[in-house]
């Protein structure tokens, strides 16, 4: 039995550790995607967590997988796929010292996480299911988000939801972020 499932993004990130002599970006690769994340912080406080979700059958897919395994996630519900690469976020700050993101995700593996992903299995036992608002911004990934809380929700397990927007991932779309969210929040529990 799991106490939380989470589906959604799972990428590296490439963080901006300094700059070269010419003002490009050293950068370090770590595991990111806000679901995972947050079954990272919950499984280091003892709870039992699985993922869903999908990556590239690649090296980056791989590592992650693995360092899911090394935090305690489970990854029976983590599909790999060797037609898609793993996506890929890079972090800079901007003049503020802000978080800047660029996704390369054109198209990125946790795109085509599908219905037909989200079995029984994947969700069996889960007393609580997650996820954020990156999954809904493309479809099969979208679909498969709403069809995952819909079908937690009708079973009676509640559902937390995080709202996650990033300008890149809708085009700059914030109503089309709004809107996909206002579609699942019927069966939203905790948001």
């Amino acid at each position: 039995m799991m106490d939380v499932t989470a589906l959604g993004e799972l990428l590296i990130d490439f963080a901006c550790i300094g700059t070269d002599g010419d003002g490009y970006p050293t950068m370090a690769a770590h595991a990111g995607g806000a679901p995972p994340n947050f079954l990272a912080a919950l499984s280091k406080f003892g709870a039992k967590t699985a993922m869903l979700t999908k990556v590239g059958e690649d090296a980056f897919g791989k590592l992650l997988v693995q360092t899911l395994k090394k935090s305690g996630i489970e990854t029976r519900g983590v599909v790999t796929d060797g037609g898609v690469f793993t996506t890929l976020a890079f972090v800079t700050l901007d003049e503020t010292g802000d978080r800047d993101f660029s996704f390369y995700r054109k198209p990125g593996a946790d795109m085509f996480l599908t219905k037909e992903h989200v079995t029984d299995a994947a969700l069996d036992g889960a007393t609580i299911v997650h996820a954020g608002s990156c999954s809904l911004s493309k479809d099969p990934a979208a679909d498969a988000t709403a069809y995952a809380m819909e079908k937690a929700a009708t079973a009676g397990i509640p559902v937390s939801f995080d709202v996650n927007y990033r300008n890149l991932m809708w085009h700059d779309d914030q109503a089309a972020c709004a809107a996909a969210v206002m579609e699942i929040l019927p069966y939203v529990d905790l948001l």
